[in-house]
């Protein structure tokens, strides 16, 4: 590690060594893993991480926070709230974000005065607020949540190396903003589209792609992957593939883009995506329409005939 690097982390240890607690807001992603990390090594067991269930996070997402909360060795909870209990969050505003973060901490900060604890941190970084119209960050200063990245001046490239540091396996993971954000702003927000979303990036997971997202528009999956795998889309046993499994599940048509993978690119051009739940922002697409290309149809063949 970089001795810059070295410093701020001291830096931040120190800090949270001088907490009597605290419950970090945990993903499961790089940013909030790498502060879980920084406060269990701080604080031992009077940190605990905290995961936010509900029908925006990926079953995949829980599984890994389970997995990473075990690595790092911090006592792991779990809290359960919907969104959808929230009208201005369903309707898919501009501030969709603000309202999901409000709720998400709310649930955080509701937990550690159950637990006896003071301070909520979460992972927002150094390189968060620079990056575009970030309305989730709104709410994380107006309940108080404290950032520990950002107070020390950690930038997202130096939280991977204190998450390699730290032996965690997620340190080059990539970003992964909530599953609302396959969704366009104006469309409503259910759990139906919700749904379908998750489980056809199931499907793209499971062939092995790394970088993707599926975007819902009102009936038509549109899929994006990172340029390097953008072939593999091709292939015509994936298409056959997406053809059934995406097609069967709500789907009226199935799309590629053949941008591939850009962040934001269903928000308006200064909005970008929620990075791993509780920490910061991707940066925002401002490349225009997509270009989009169906190349997989609509007769879908039937699950039995494959």
């Amino acid at each position: 590690m970089s001795t810059p690097v070295a410093d701020k982390l001291a830096a931040a240890r120190a800090d949270l060594a001088d907490r009597d607690g605290v419950l970090v807001a945990f993903s499961g992603g790089v940013d909030s893993s790498a502060v879980a990390a920084v406060a269990h090594d701080a604080l031992g067991d009077d940190a605990v991480a905290c995961t936010a269930k509900s029908e925006t996070l990926p079953d995949a997402e829980l599984d890994d926070a389970r997995r990473v909360a075990d690595e790092i060795g911090i006592r792991h909870e779990i809290v359960e709230f919907s969104e959808l209990d929230s009208q201005a969050f369903v309707e898919n505003g501009d501030d969709r974000c603000y309202h999901c973060r409000t709720m998400r901490l709310g649930a955080m900060f509701d937990h550690a005065e159950e637990l006896g604890i003071d301070v909520v941190c979460d992972g927002t970084n150094a390189s968060d607020p620079g990056e575009g119209h970030r309305p989730g960050l709104q709410a994380v200063e107006e309940l108080d949540a404290y950032s520990p990245l950002l107070e020390h001046g950690i930038v997202k490239s130096e939280v991977r190396e204190i998450a390699d540091d730290y032996g965690l396996s997620v340190a080059d993971k990539p970003s992964m903003a909530c599953l609302s954000s396959r969704i366009p702003t104006g469309l409503e927000v259910t759990e139906e589209r919700l749904g379908r979303i998750e489980q056809a990036e199931t499907v793209l997971r499971t062939w092995g792609f790394e970088q993707f997202r599926v975007r819902d528009h009102d009936g038509i999956a549109r899929i994006e992957v990172g340029e390097a795998e953008l072939e593999d889309a091709l292939d015509p046993e994936f298409v056959r593939a997406a053809r059934q499994y995406i097609g069967e599940l709500g789907f009226d048509h199935v799309t590629l883009d053949l941008d591939g993978y850009r962040t934001g690119s269903v928000s308006p051009a200064d909005e970008g995506e929620a990075d791993d739940g509780e920490g910061g922002d991707e940066p925002a697409d401002t490349g225009g329409d997509p270009v989009v290309e169906d190349v997989f149809g609509t007769d879908y063949p039937t699950a039995d005939e494959i």
